[in-house]
């Protein structure tokens, strides 16, 4: 009985959950090493979006570190909560970054991209849509920006932008 009970709560609380990506946006800084041919965003419902992302990583790199911010929209774009550099290579190794490990945890299951180094070929992320359940941090209602920048060999080659929104409206419920 307990069971159905929890299960009942959990189905809820999903059901009052709107966690959406609102747009994406890929810049690559040097093609000759890094390609984007593709990064969009499809609406299949009011409240589901998926990404779809091919990119080629032209020369094999084994040194790649990640640049990651998220902001809070309030006036604008404010930092919020985190902004860490943190080694690509050795995270796949150890898995030694949580607050990466939320962003990868979102996108694992739709992508290529989850191997050790070195990088090179294709980067492909297929049909990807945030879910609720996977958020293991739990954030106030509101729109949001995760930045990435990505470097090889310290150059700066890459930039990924999301924004997504998340609304928990528990009143529905």
């Amino acid at each position: 009985m307990r069971n159905e009970f929890g299960s009942c709560i959990n189905y809820s609380l999903q059901d009052a959950i709107v966690f959406k990506l609102s747009n994406f946006v890929c810049e690559s800084h040097n093609k000759s090493w890094f390609v984007f041919h593709n990064c969009r965003l499809k609406a299949v419902s009011r409240s589901k979006v998926l990404l779809n992302l091919n990119a080629t990583i032209l020369h094999p790199t084994n040194d790649m570190t990640c640049h990651i911010q998220m902001f809070k929209r309030a006036n604008g774009y404010k930092p919020w909560l985190f902004d860490i550099d943190f080694d690509v290579c050795l995270y796949f190794r150890k898995h030694n970054n949580p607050f990466f490990s939320i962003v990868h945890g979102l996108f694992k299951d739709f992508t290529n991209f989850n191997h050790t180094c070195p990088y090179v070929g294709s980067v492909i992320v297929k049909d990807m849509y945030p879910r609720p359940e996977l958020l293991r941090l739990p954030i106030p209602t509101g729109d949001y920006l995760l930045s990435l920048k990505f470097f090889y060999y310290k150059k700066h080659q890459l930039d990924i932008n999301a924004s997504f929104t998340f609304v928990e409206d528990l009143l529905k419920s």
